[in-house]
């Protein structure tokens, strides 16, 4: 199995082409007055518009989304989708949808997410600091799915410690599908990072070159990126498990790093992005 996608090589990962059981992510990009039916099938789905404005319509009930131009320029827009709806994705100008699904036997409520809703989370300290944005947390009304996205200032590490999961330890930690979808600055070019996979179990150990539109699947294994200087960094994740939960075990190895924190102060260019848009 191809862990490592490049931009322009592939164009949805599902649960039959990552050989895992629940998560698939694509991306739709439609130009200004474009639309586009779907039905979710037997998935539930979260629409998290990456750039631009879109609207959506199911069942009579109509939604508008998205303002930010760009993932660096804003705060996330989501739509929670469930599973057995027709929908139409409609674009507001020309945008870019992130669609994260997982298999899902219930079928939920349509749920709204506003950038007011999407909770904030400096993690991390020293070069080690960065910002989630929760969208769909494991309190969140969903059977399967979580989506965060992650925002990394230029230098940075990132994921870190590396930490996997893998097992079913509850409140150690649960087994979850993910995907990691990465967008770098693109001015001036060159932008990229370096993320690491390794599972001395699963006898893995992959290191990669990550640039603007590749997307990393997590099967298995402990992992952490790093951006390189110069570049913040952004990743959207979509997770899948049987628990809604996001516990994770670190490296053993590196676990002595979190109380070291203690002795260091967070990064002050965190967060990079608030609801009045990019801090710099």
């Amino acid at each position: 199995m191809e862990l490592l996608l490049r931009h322009g090589e592939w164009d949805a990962v599902d649960p039959a082409s990552a050989s895992w059981r629940y998560l698939s992510f694509r991306v739709e990009r439609l130009s200004d007055g474009e639309r586009i039916s779907r039905r979710t099938g037997g998935e539930e789905l979260a629409l998290v518009p990456l750039g631009g404005r879109c609207a959506v319509e199911s069942n009579g009930e109509r939604w508008e989304l998205g303002e930010r131009a760009s993932v660096f320029d804003g705060m996330p827009w989501a739509l929670y989708v469930p599973r057995d709806t027709e929908y139409t994705l409609s674009a507001l100008g020309d945008v870019e949808v992130a669609v994260a699904g997982a298999l899902a036997e219930e079928q939920l409520e349509p749920q709204l997410v506003t950038p007011d809703d999407v909770e904030i989370e400096v993690r991390g300290s020293g070069n080690a600091t960065r910002q989630i944005n929760h969208i769909v947390k494991p309190e969140f009304r969903a059977q399967r799915l979580l989506v965060v996205e992650v925002f990394t200032p230029a230098g940075n590490w990132t994921s870190y410690p590396p930490h996997k999961h893998d097992e079913d330890r509850p409140l150690q930690e649960v087994v979850l599908e993910e995907v990691y979808y990465y967008r770098t600055q693109c001015e001036p070019p060159g932008a990229f990072a370096v993320q690491r996979l390794y599972s001395p179990r699963h006898g893995t150990d992959v290191t990669a070159t990550i640039r603007d539109g590749d997307l990393m699947l997590v099967p298995h294994g402990y992992h952490t990126t790093a951006a390189a200087h110069g570049y913040d960094l952004y990743y959207l994740n979509g997770l899948a498990g049987d628990r809604r939960s996001m516990a994770a075990a670190d490296d053993p190895s590196l676990a002595w790093i979190r109380p070291a924190w203690k002795n260091l102060e967070p990064d002050g260019r965190v967060p990079l992005v608030t609801l009045e848009g990019r801090r710099r």
